[in-house]
C-alpha cells in the first residue's frame, strides 16, 4: 500500500462516500461545538423543515463570544442583539436535545479551551465547528476545521458534510526555542514567511524536534493560528505528550478502553516516505519575540526591528497593502518597534488564554505595576482556567500590578460584548488576529505572545521580554 500523510489517514477513515474525481467526499464528522453567534441560522433551517438533530450526543453548545466577560459574572447580556442570541441557543438545547454550558455553568469558557478541558478531543477524531480556530484540535492528532452556518445545519442534519479534500504541507521545525520565545513566535514567524494566504488549500502537518518539545497549550497555540496562514487544518501527531493531558478527562475512556484507544492513537502518523504536496523547514534556534505592526498576521517583525518602508517592497501589490497598513496603525517607515507607546494590553482568547500562558504572564509581571496610562485586561480561557489561577496564587500577581481580572469569554479579541476599544487606542494583544477594526472601529492590534504583553503593560510601550527578569510562579 502506498504511504499515506496523516491527514489522508484521518480522511479516509471518515470518507462515506466518494463523490466525485475531484476530491470532493462526503466526509463523516465526529463531533462539534457550537457557540451562540454563529449557529442561529442553522437550527432555524432544522425548525423549518422540521428536522431534527441526528446525533445530539456529539453535539456541545457553549457560549462565549457575546457574553460579558465583567469581573462578577451575571447572566444578562450587554446588549439585546446578544440577549436574544443566547436565549435563543438556550432555547435550541432543551428542543433539540443538546447539552448546554450556558454562562453561569462552571464548565463554560471559550469553546476551543473547553472542548479539551471536557476531554471531547480525542486523537483520530475529526472536528466541524461554527469557528475557524477550530483548527485548534490538531494538537491532539484530531482533525479541526472552522465551517459556515449552512455547513452546521447539515452537520446537525446528517452528522456529514460534503468536504473537499486539502493538498497536504508539511512544516519541520528545527532547533531549540530561545529564551524568551514561545509558540506564538514560531507560528507568527511561518506567517510571515509564507504570507496569510500561504497554506491556502492545505492541511499543515508540523513536526521535527522543536514541535516535540512543545507544551499541549503551546502545541495549541501553533494550530489555532495556522489558519492564520490560510491553512483549513493544522495536524501534530499524538504522543505521550498528548496521552498524558488527556488521560482522565471527564469524556476520556477509562480502563481497558483506555489502553485500546491509546494502542491505535499510537498509529496516527504519517508513514515514513508519505509524500507532502509542499514542505518548508523552519529553523527557531535564532528566533527573536515577534510582534505585528500592519493589520495583518503576516506583517510581523521581531521586536528589535523598525517598522518597514513600504518603498523597499518590490511587490506593487504587498507594498500597497503595506502603505495601507501603515496609514491604518498611524506609524512611519524606520520608527523602533520597541518605541510604540500602547494604551492598553489583552491576555486571553483561544490562542493564549490557558493557564501556561497566565504563568508566562505573572512570571513576567513578579511584583511590578503596570504602566499608569495602560489598562490592563486578562481574561481566563475558561471558567476552570480562572479557577486554577486563583488557586495558584496568578490572579492575585495580577490584580496587584493593575490587571483587571475577568470572567471567561471571547471578550476583546473580537470585541462583540462590551470589550471594545475606541478609536486609536493601541493594545498590545495575545490573540490572533489584528485587523482593522478586530477589537474595535479604529483600533490598533499588535499581537504577541502573553509574557511579551506583560512586559509592554509594564514598559507602556513595546518592549523586548529578554530585557525583563522573570519571577518565579
Amino acid at each position: 500500500m502506498a504511504s499515506k500523510t496523516l491527514y489522508e489517514k484521518l480522511i479516509d477513515q471518515h470518507v462515506v462516500r466518494q463523490l466525485d474525481d475531484e476530491g470532493h467526499v462526503l466526509l463523516y464528522i465526529d463531533r462539534s461545538i457550537l457557540n451562540e453567534y454563529t449557529s442561529p441560522q442553522a437550527f432555524s433551517g432544522l425548525r423549518e423543515h422540521q428536522r431534527p438533530v441526528r446525533h445530539p450526543a456529539t453535539i456541545l453548545l457553549n457560549v462565549d463570544h457575546v457574553n460579558p466577560t465583567r469581573p462578577e459574572r451575571d447572566d444578562a447580556m450587554t446588549d439585546a442583539g446578544g440577549q436574544l442570541q443566547v436565549d435563543y441557543f438556550r432555547q435550541n438545547a432543551a428542543h433539540f436535545g443538546i447539552e448546554l454550558f450556558d454562562v453561569m455553568d462552571p464548565r463554560q469558557g471559550i469553546e476551543h479551551v473547553v472542548a479539551h478541558e471536557q476531554g471531547l478531543v480525542m486523537p483520530g477524531m475529526v472536528i466541524a465547528a461554527g469557528d475557524s480556530h477550530t483548527t485548534t484540535y490538531g494538537a491532539f492528532g484530531a482533525l479541526g476545521f472552522g465551517i459556515g452556518t449552512s455547513e452546521i445545519e447539515h452537520l446537525l442534519a446528517t452528522q456529514t458534510l460534503i468536504y473537499r479534500t486539502l493538498k497536504t504541507m508539511r512544516v519541520t521545525v528545527t532547533g531549540e526555542l530561545p529564551y524568551g520565545c514561545s509558540a506564538k513566535d514560531i507560528i507568527l514567524a511561518l506567517i510571515e514567511d509564507i504570507g496569510a494566504s500561504g497554506a491556502t488549500g492545505y492541511a499543515i502537518e508540523f513536526d521535527g524536534p522543536a514541535i516535540d518539545a512543545l507544551s499541549m497549550e503551546g502545541r495549541m497555540t501553533l494550530c489555532n493560528m495556522a489558519v492564520e496562514a490560510g491553512a483549513r487544518g493544522a495536524i501534530i501527531a499524538p504522543d505521550e505528550k498528548v496521552f498524558a493531558y488527556i488521560q482522565g478527562k471527564p469524556q476520556m475512556p477509562t480502563g481497558a478502553l483506555w489502553e485500546q484507544a491509546k494502542a491505535e492513537w499510537k498509529t496516527l502518523r504519517s508513514d515514513v516516505g508519505a509524500k507532502f504536496d509542499r514542505s518548508i523547514e523552519l529553523d527557531c534556534s535564532e528566533l527573536e519575540p515577534k510582534v505585528t505592526w500592519g493589520i495583518s498576521p503576516d506583517q510581523t517583525s521581531a521586536i528589535g526591528d523598525s517598522v518597514p518602508d513600504p518603498q523597499q517592497e518590490p511587490d506593487l501589490i504587498k507594498q500597497q497593502a503595506m502603505q495601507a497598513a501603515l496609514k491604518y496603525m498611524g506609524l512611519e517607515p524606520g520608527m523602533r518597534l520597541s518605541d510604540i507607546a500602547i494604551t492598553h494590553a489583552f491576555i486571553g482568547s483561544c490562542t493564549n488564554g490557558r493557564i501556561e500562558d497566565l504563568r508566562a504572564a505573572a512570571a513576567v509581571i513578579g511584583d511590578r505595576k503596570i504602566a499608569r496610562h495602560v489598562r490592563g485586561i486578562i481574561v481566563p480561557g475558561s471558567t476552570q482556567v480562572r479557577l486554577q489561577a486563583e488557586a495558584e496564587g496568578l490572579a492575585r500577581i495580577f490584580i496587584d500590578a493593575g490587571f483587571e481580572w475577568r470572567q471567561s469569554g471571547c471578550s476583546m479579541c473580537l470585541a462583540m460584548n462590551e470589550d471594545v476599544l475606541e478609536p486609536g487606542d493601541r493594545c498590545a494583544s495575545g490573540t490572533n488576529r489584528n485587523f482593522a477594526g478586530r477589537q474595535g472601529a479604529g483600533a490598533r492590534t499588535h499581537l504577541m505572545s502573553p509574557a511579551m504583553v506583560a512586559a509592554a503593560a509594564v514598559a507602556g510601550h513595546l518592549v523586548d521580554v529578554r530585557n525583563f527578569k522573570t519571577a518565579e510562579v
